[in-house]
């Protein structure tokens, strides 16, 4: 018997199954992998950008934003059935989770938000609602509007990892653009304001999991980082300086207005349980709120370092690569059991969905996966800066031009939008839909023909 209710399988657009034995969860699931928008993500950023050549004689092929998602889908998927949740659901929200990012990736971003000053900025959480609810072309209302996919009630609040709008934002993250709070109020009628339901909290740390574990694995792979070098004390404590300064300072109290959702189902569970280092008060935000000093974080990797299966170098042999994958896989055990067994401990071994529970996830765990995360940055991210800043120039260079020559500089979609919009921040957000469409590959073309264009008139 399922423990989903009505409401959590009803659509926007109301719409009759196609077959009986197929649920809507499944449904679900296949319009997101069905989407051109999941496709695109192939050439969009994760560690390296897509099109950059690979390292010399290297036959692993480096990740992009498509195969991340998938990988946060089968952790997602395996961990959320654990727990009792619909694993189709939890997949559909994986797999979704950033369909909205733009061209090169989080770099990619936080140029766009510069570009989107005008209609109230650009977050990649906000914008993957917008594309499952708007953009992404499938289904239509009554009154001929888009409804996007049209995924369940359920598959998008599991998708919504910030489920509150641009005016409550929490160190600037939010889930939901102005625009597009009319249909994220219907997604989260009943539910908790502020709250992230259990399968977007298991999403949000699949997600975590997955890119904190391969973004490693890449980086080894490319030559960024040698694991040699991570066994210097001066090297390691420059890592965990990094991790400190990026993913253990904390958030404030969580957004107390929301959208007028109610009080919805309330949550069974111990109060006041840790999460993370924080009550499940703050945890519930879904935004990282763990707090930890440099020497806790060296005491973390130190543990890490000493693990078994942590190998003590790679050079592409055969042998190294399989310690290498032996590595991932014995860390994503060790982070996702970790949060089984804790939630386990406190809420018994009944099915925990939408507001029955909240995911619990140790302190350690979360600390080591901040550890993973400071290594990537510290040697990737920070040390190609240079490389970053022309990609950002790039998009708001493209900002530009594209506004300039709206609507013949826009596809077909995003020229409508902008021709129907009734003041100048509505056609300058159909020029930024349209930006956040765009791959990494297909940004650089778009920008060098608009150039070219320029200099020959």
């Amino acid at each position: 018997m399922s423990v989903y209710i009505d409401s959590d399988r009803a659509r926007r657009a109301p719409e009759p199954p196609k077959r009986r034995d197929r649920t809507a969860f499944e449904r679900d699931r296949a319009r997101v992998l069905h989407s051109a928008a999941l496709r695109r993500l192939a050439a969009k950023t994760q560690v390296a950008s897509p099109g950059e050549p690979e390292p010399s004689g290297n036959l692993q092929i480096l990740r992009t934003r498509l195969t991340h998602s998938l990988e946060c889908a089968q952790v997602g998927r395996e961990l959320g059935r654990s727990l009792g949740c619909d694993p189709d659901l939890v997949e559909t929200a994986c797999l979704s989770h950033d369909i909205g990012h733009p061209p090169f990736g989080h770099n990619g971003e936080a140029a766009l938000d510069v570009v989107a000053a005008g209609c109230g900025g650009f977050e990649g959480n906000a914008q993957s609602l917008r594309v499952l609810t708007r953009l992404e072309p499938k289904s239509f209302a009554p009154d001929g509007s888009s409804v996007g996919l049209n995924l369940t009630r359920a598959a998008l609040d599991a998708a919504m990892k910030y489920p509150w709008p641009q005016s409550d934002a929490v160190n600037g993250k939010y889930g939901i653009y102005p625009d597009d709070v009319e249909y994220a109020r219907w997604v989260r009628e009943g539910a908790p304001e502020g709250r992230a339901c259990f399968e977007a909290q298991v999403m949000d740390w699949a997600d975590d999991v997955a890119y904190s574990v391969h973004d490693l694995e890449d980086a080894l792979v490319a030559g960024h980082i040698d694991f040699a070098l991570l066994a210097d004390p001066a090297e390691r404590r420059l890592v965990c300086e990094t991790a400190a300064k990026l993913y253990c300072k904390g958030t404030p109290s969580a957004p107390k207005r929301g959208m007028g959702g109610g009080a919805g189902r309330a949550a069974a569970g111990p109060a006041d349980r840790v999460t993370g280092g924080v009550t499940d008060g703050e945890a519930e935000r879904g935004v990282e709120p763990v707090v930890a000093d440099v020497a806790e974080l060296e005491e973390r990797f130190t543990d890490l370092l000493a693990e078994p299966y942590w190998p003590d170098r790679y050079d592409g042999s055969m042998r190294t690569l399989a310690a290498l994958k032996n590595l991932t896989s014995s860390l994503i055990g060790r982070f996702c059991v970790a949060a089984e067994r804790e939630t386990r401990a406190a809420y018994g071994d009944r099915p925990l969905t939408r507001y029955a529970a909240d995911l619990i996830v140790p302190r350690a765990q979360r600390l080591e996966c901040a550890v993973l995360k400071g290594i990537t940055a510290h040697h990737v991210w920070i040390s190609h800066e240079t490389e970053r800043a022309r990609q950002r120039e790039l998009i708001m260079e493209l900002g530009d031009r594209m506004a300039a020559g709206a609507p013949g500089t826009l596809d077909p979609i995003f020229r409508e939008a902008f021709e129907a919009a009734s003041d100048d921040a509505g056609r300058l957000r159909a020029v930024v839909d349209q930006i956040a469409s765009l791959t990494d590959t297909s940004a650089v073309a778009r920008h060098r023909a608009l150039v070219s264009n320029r200099e020959s008139a």
